[in-house]
């Protein structure tokens, strides 16, 4: 397995910047799913090559496996009001502490103090502050009726009242919600849409499984903590919010046999990636796993566990460069984002991908 040549890439941040034209962060996703382009790295020779993803069946091998993360994205945006003076306030979850318990970002704060009841949905929905916790998030408790309409499902209310957190740079409608997730998305809980995986149609996944390349999944709810910005020039400095992951004993079994009979294994995704190399080879074998992790993938980490990488185009400076960039080689990387750039690729959550292999 080749690993990555950067022991001596750069650790500044400013090292990971590439000027990308507003015109190139896409803004809707490309129908259908599988026309988006695809740019292939080869990690040993630097070569590239322009293809589209629906040729994905041709670069891969029968014997290889795809692991793929099958978390769903929450309706996780809540538009609701105070119940005692009805001034607006906005909630978005990200993470479960509890029977009905979240930890959420609330705006404005001042409406949402220790004590206040918030009104969400025309009354179906209330959450009660409880407390203000780490980097000034909120502490809530949801309350709604349990013998309602949606059979005292909270998920199932979200659905009907919450709405996509769509990421910042995306500033279009998005008419169908169902395309900020993937097609076998089953797992509700992430922030974010494992992105890369955006890109499959069942019909695709159908065709790859005839030829023999087998899938697999791992779940990683997204925080969005994966996408906070890098703010310390020294990269070893930046610390990741955790993520909670499971990888299943059928998933470890197809990864093992994946390896010893020659195959290669593919993560779709950083989060796959990272579920994957947090939990590592114990003498040579990935054991099932579930837990939480921080893990920090740059220039100079040792792949335990990937064969090959399939992602999306990420932010100039953020930590998923970087990862790409461990795992393809610092200047590899650049050189393909220069490429990618020049050749007007789409980018971010609903642009083209790219496979390192």
């Amino acid at each position: 397995m080749i690993k990555s040549a950067g022991q001596t890439a750069p650790m500044k941040k400013s090292d990971y910047f590439y000027d990308l034209p507003q015109e190139l962060i896409a803004q809707e996703p490309i129908e259908p799913r599988d026309h988006s382009r695809l740019l292939v790295l080869d990690r040993k020779t630097g070569g590239i090559q322009d293809r589209h993803f629906y040729d994905l069946e041709e670069l891969l091998k029968p014997g290889d496996c795809l692991i793929l993360n099958d978390s769903r994205v929450l309706p996780a945006r809540l538009y609701g009001r105070k119940k005692d003076t009805g001034a607006s306030v906005e909630l978005l979850l990200l993470h479960p502490q509890g029977q009905d318990r979240w930890e959420v970002l609330a705006g404005p704060g001042r409406r949402a103090k220790p004590g206040n009841i918030l009104v969400f949905g025309d009354g179906l929905l209330e959450a009660e502050v409880l407390d203000v916790v780490e980097e000034g998030n909120r502490l809530v408790e949801f309350r709604y009726d349990r013998n309602g309409p949606n059979g005292g499902n909270f998920y199932s209310l979200l659905e009907r009242i919450g709405e996509m957190p769509l990421p910042h740079y995306i500033t279009h409608h998005l008419e169908n919600a169902e395309r900020y997730q993937t097609v076998y998305s089953r797992e509700p809980g992430s922030a974010a849409a494992p992105t890369a995986g955006l890109h499959f149609t069942p019909e695709l996944l159908d065709r790859l499984r005839a030829k023999g390349i087998n899938t697999g999944f791992v779940t990683l709810h997204v925080g969005l903590g994966t996408f906070r910005p890098v703010k310390e020039e020294n990269i070893t400095d930046h610390k990741m919010h955790s993520e909670h992951y499971e990888l299943s004993a059928e998933t470890a079994a197809l990864i093992n046999r994946t390896r010893e009979q020659g195959g290669r294994v593919i993560a779709v995704g950083t989060t796959s990636c990272r579920t994957l190399e947090s939990i590592g080879l114990t003498d040579g074998r990935i054991e099932p796993a579930e837990g939480w992790t921080s893990i920090f993938i740059y220039p100079g980490y040792p792949f335990q566990v990937l064969d090959g990488l399939l992602t999306n185009f990420h932010l100039p400076e953020s930590t998923l460069i970087m990862l790409v960039s461990a795992f393809a080689g610092y200047e590899q990387t650049m050189a393909a984002y220069a490429h990618a750039v020049k050749e007007r690729y789409r980018f971010f959550s609903f642009g083209d991908a790219m496979l390192v292999v």
